[in-house]
């Protein structure tokens, strides 16, 4: 499964979707995950 995690367009909010440990957990499982450039750093997560 293709599963995709885009940016918050809305600059006052900061929800996020998928920590890294999840986005690992899934790719683990088989799973292929896309995640936009800058998703969390808001949320104190980096892109690394």
């Amino acid at each position: 499964m293709l599963i995709s995690v885009p940016k918050e367009v809305n600059p006052e909010e900061y929800p996020v979707s998928l920590i890294p440990a999840g986005a690992e957990a899934l790719t683990q499982e088989g799973h292929r995950v896309l995640i936009e450039t800058g998703v969390d750093e808001d949320s104190g997560f980096t892109d690394e």
